[in-house]
């Protein structure tokens, strides 16, 4: 009797540690007795057939690279109704099943709507933002805040010596803590972030404020969900008659080698998707919660909100006045 096939795809944006996860995934379900298939190119490599048989050698010295392996893109078709029928047939058509999804919420939404249509699905959450709310952390988040954090404190040495303002605009989408666990780490004076309302007013009156104690430059955390610097910089000299500058930090903080934490999330991760498909716990997604890891039912998951770290912005402002 031949061995049951399991998939593995990356889906969605890229984040540092996806590597490390498909490393322990593919090596976990070797070790289960499993074969493995990759997927290149996510659901669209999916929907076209790209597979590749994988084994311990393919994945050996992957755990410290960037990026993903097995690429990634966005497909318009798979979420309909018929890209959804043809990736289930596909994946009966090569035996593979279960299949592993790394990705963030819209690519784990996709493999909820798979397992509704019968395939068995285990996911790891693998986004910079942070913001699935089921887990504690996701896969690349920790390397995106350092490769920002390296970043700002690059910018805070050219702000320091000519006495500006500058708005340092960071990723995230509508999730604020790319610029929340950056700006802390950093002493940022101010931020502008998707959960709360922003009264550029007050932020420009503390902001002051610390002119008056000879703080004379500033930095402003801006994520992304609340719009881009350029809208903000013009305002920003009205209102403190300081000249203003603003970067964004774009895609460098997708890429690069992953920390340790990100290394050992995603290591953790993909050794426990491959015992929860071992252990027949099915259509479930790994997250981390309280120190520990656990395979939480993925509709479960997906319908968790996000709980804002409300004790590190109010620090945070504490710390700035």
């Amino acid at each position: 009797m031949s061995k049951k096939r399991v998939g593995i795809l990356t889906s969605g944006g890229d984040a540092p540690g996806m590597n490390a996860a498909i490393r322990a995934a593919v090596r976990g379900c070797l070790h289960f007795g499993y074969e493995v298939y990759g997927v290149n190119r996510g659901y669209a490599g999916l929907l076209d057939k790209d597979f590749i048989p994988m084994n311990s050698n393919m994945v050996a010295d992957i755990i410290g690279m960037g990026g993903t392996i097995l690429r990634t893109s966005r497909s318009e078709f798979f979420p309909t109704s018929a890209g959804l029928n043809r990736a289930t047939k596909i994946l009966s058509e090569y035996n593979i099943d279960p299949l592993i999804v790394i990705g963030g919420d819209g690519s784990l939404t996709g493999a909820l709507n798979l397992s509704k249509l019968g395939v068995n699905i285990v996911g790891m959450p693998g986004t910079i933002d942070n913001d699935f709310g089921a887990s504690d952390y996701t896969i690349g988040f920790d390397t995106a805040v350092t490769t920002a954090i390296d970043a700002i404190s690059k910018i805070r040495d050219t702000t320091f010596s000519h006495n500006r303002i500058n708005i340092v605009q960071v990723m995230g989408r509508t999730c604020g803590d790319i610029a929340l666990y950056a700006g802390f780490s950093c002493g940022a004076e101010a931020m502008i972030i998707p959960e709360k309302e922003n009264d550029l007013e007050k932020i420009c009156e503390e902001i002051l404020r610390g002119k008056d104690r000879q703080n004379l430059h500033c930095i402003v955390m801006l994520a992304e969900g609340c719009g881009s610097y350029r809208d903000y910089l013009k305002r920003f000299e009205e209102l403190t008659q300081v000249t203003t500058k603003g970067t964004n930090l774009g895609y460098i903080q997708r890429g690069g080698s992953p920390t340790h934490f990100d290394r050992n999330l995603a290591s953790y991760m993909g050794f426990k998707a491959a015992q929860a498909i071992n252990d027949g716990n099915l259509n479930t997604v790994i997250v981390r919660r309280k120190g520990g890891y656990q395979a939480m039912p993925i509709e479960e998951a997906l319908a968790t909100k996000k709980v804002f770290n409300q004790e590190m912005y109010d620090t945070m402002r504490i710390l700035a006045r």
